[in-house]
């Protein structure tokens, strides 16, 4: 099979198109093959050699994807040879197959085509996992999310909106506010002309919110801090603006506040499986029923990958990018 291999730590020309073994479906896995796989933030991460795969996980990038099962493995009774799938991937998703854990793959939803469910595994259990299932976002709460034009954002704002929460964003531009409003956020700020706290707290009466996502990571730790309402939480899924940050820890306990991160790409199969299954349950019929869609920017060949990271690193987008084989 062609897949991309990375060759040598570096920019986006370090990806160039190879020949790999076919893949073998192991005991409980399954073999895709692959129609549509999404870029994403860990992908370029990867390819600088400052995110290397867990233990046992393909060395080709790519953690979600879409396509048709090509084989099953011993063990494996809910899917069979030819069922169009997509799949939560610890790796592999740039090569034209790829084998997967049997409960790490969801059925595409209704109403989304095969080539564009390659772009919803990654973001909806990386928002599932975080803010509802770990931080217990519910109805009638306020969320703020950074990166809100971002295939996370995207998402997280529709879901969120769907479960009756006020959603907040954070974004580059005018126009990505703009888009970001046209999907439902209730509140848009452009970080760049705008100080995100004092338009939170303006936009919260003084309260704050109850729990932010945040790809930003150490720039953004204390102001962050700062735009927590009491009892809020904040969740840490990226270090775009670096590894440190400072704290002033009265305000932690003063607002009793939680500040939590997690990589999922890291946690064990059984984890996986099961917050795709709670995915399944509880994100696959707001897909079903129109209220969250998957926004799709850009779509290239598998042999442009280095273009998409181009586009990703860019922060030009809005929503997903996928690479087809």
């Amino acid at each position: 099979m062609k897949g991309i291999q990375i060759d040598g730590a570096g920019g986006p020309e370090v990806l160039k198109l190879h020949e790999f073994e076919d893949p073998v479906a192991g005991d409980g896995e399954v073999v895709i093959k692959v129609v549509a796989t999404a870029v994403n933030r860990a992908d370029t991460m990867q390819r600088e050699g400052k995110y290397n795969p867990p233990p046992g996980a393909s060395p080709i990038p790519g953690l979600e994807c879409s396509g048709v099962i090509d084989s099953v493995g011993h063990g494996v009774t809910k899917w069979k040879v030819g069922d169009e799938v997509c799949a939560l991937l610890s790796g592999g998703g740039y090569a034209e197959k790829v084998n997967v854990p049997a409960v790490q793959v969801l059925p595409i939803p209704k109403g989304v085509s095969l080539r564009d469910a390659g772009g919803i595994p990654e973001v909806a259990c990386t928002v599932w996992s975080t803010i509802f299932m770990t931080s217990h976002l519910t109805k009638g709460e306020t969320l703020l999310i950074h990166g809100g034009g971002s295939g996370i954002g995207t998402f997280a704002i529709q879901i969120a909106k769907a479960k009756g929460v006020r959603v907040l964003i954070t974004a580059g531009s005018d126009e990505k506010v703009k888009k970001c409003l046209e999907l439902g956020a209730d509140v848009g700020i452009n970080y760049k002309s705008e100080d995100f706290v004092e338009k939170t707290k303006s936009a919260t009466g003084g309260k704050g919110v109850d729990v932010i996502l945040d790809c930003v990571g150490g720039a953004y730790l204390s102001k962050n801090v700062d735009c927590l309402a009491f009892d809020g939480r904040l969740f840490i899924i990226g270090l775009q603006g670096g590894i440190k940050g400072e704290l002033t820890l009265n305000t932690i306990l003063f607002k009793r506040l939680t500040v939590t991160g997690a990589g999922l790409r890291v946690r064990s199969v059984e984890k996986k499986g099961e917050i795709v299954q709670d995915v399944l349950e509880k994100v696959w019929p707001e897909i079903e029923a129109g209220n969250v869609k998957v926004m799709i920017d850009t779509v290239l060949p598998l042999a442009e990958a280095s273009k998409a990271h181009e586009i990703l690193e860019s922060s030009t987008h809005f929503g997903k990018i996928l690479l087809t084989t």
